[in-house]
């Protein structure tokens, strides 16, 4: 069996790293690399221009601005999955979240331009497209979204800060809510994807721990357009994801250890936990992934594999 060709451009970066630890161990996979040890050779363009041609598929693992220099110098009919925020809602790029409809699924099978989801969008998304699609939630709601996440989906500086040694009063041991200015990077796909008129009121939070996520959802009663509060929100996310592999709706009114949710469950995994919480007037979604996993280089793998008919 011919092996495919894969060279993940930004191979040295927290998600590239991810993503060449998962390639490694499979079999059907060659990995095209650049001698991490030597940062100017990972960072010429000439020498990514030779991998990027001598690949079946390409993971772009970089700043945006980056990100669209490696497209441009891709052969069309190479495989090319982005996970910057740069072509998220480019026309012509498929969005590489399959499991939200059999449309989303075809064009990343029929693709060779994918898009990776952001981490936070992928926990909003995951709540909010299957109630708007179902016409249980109006496209015109105003959704608020607070997500608690690891501080790995910050980059290496921000890794660095939180594994030095600190005392124990040192600031970043405690929660840090941060894009003040309401102005996230994640919030326009998760308005285009979700077909929503407003975009939410988001408001991401650093933990002090390596990786995982909770993204959670407020909804009231009242903006749905049929009564049956957090019961009929359960029922329309359990059907919408009944046959998917990677996405669960957990059991409603779920018995959790010590009365609260584990951050870290998914890690390590491609899983994204859904639950729903409340009653006929106040409903809680919330999702539970890896930031790292089905919010980004476990999203990736998935992408590839589908698009080149491998899952």
């Amino acid at each position: 069996m011919n092996k495919i060709k894969v060279f993940i451009d930004g191979q040295v970066g927290t998600v590239g790293l991810q993503l060449e630890k998962r390639l490694r161990a499979r079999d059907d996979v060659e990995l095209l690399e650049i001698d991490p040890q030597d940062v100017k050779k990972c960072e010429d363009p000439v020498r990514r221009k030779e991998r990027i041609l001598q690949a079946d598929a390409v993971f772009l693992c970089l700043p945006d601005e980056h990100a669209r220099a490696s497209v441009a110098m891709a052969p069309a009919d190479t495989l090319v999955i982005d996970s910057s925020t740069a072509h998220r809602t480019s026309p012509g790029w498929a969005y590489g979240f399959p499991e939200l409809s059999p449309a989303y699924r075809a064009a990343i099978a029929g693709g060779r331009r994918i898009a990776v989801p952001g981490c936070h969008a992928t926990g909003f998304i995951a709540a909010i497209y299957p109630l708007v699609s179902a016409g249980l939630l109006p496209r015109d709601a105003m959704l608020s979204c607070t997500s608690l996440t690891g501080y790995s989906g910050g980059g290496r500086d921000l890794i660095a800060a939180y594994q030095t040694n600190r005392k124990a009063d040192d600031p970043l041991h405690a929660p840090r809510p941060y894009a003040l200015g309401l102005n996230h990077k994640h919030l326009a796909e998760m308005r285009a994807v979700c077909e929503l008129e407003w975009e939410p009121l988001f408001l991401p939070v650093l933990g002090d721990v390596y990786q995982g996520m909770l993204v959670s959802i407020p909804l009231w009663g009242t903006q749905l357009t049929r009564p049956g509060g957090a019961r009929a929100v359960w029922e329309t996310l359990s059907e919408h994801y009944r046959d998917s592999r990677n996405v669960r709706v957990m059991p409603m009114a779920p018995e959790l250890p010590g009365g609260a949710l584990d951050l870290t469950a998914c890690n390590g995994t491609n899983r994204l936990e859904l639950f729903v919480f409340g009653n006929e007037t106040q409903i809680l979604v919330i999702s539970r992934l890896d930031n790292l996993g089905k919010g980004a280089s476990g999203a990736a793998v998935q992408c590839m594999d589908i698009a080149l008919g491998l899952e």
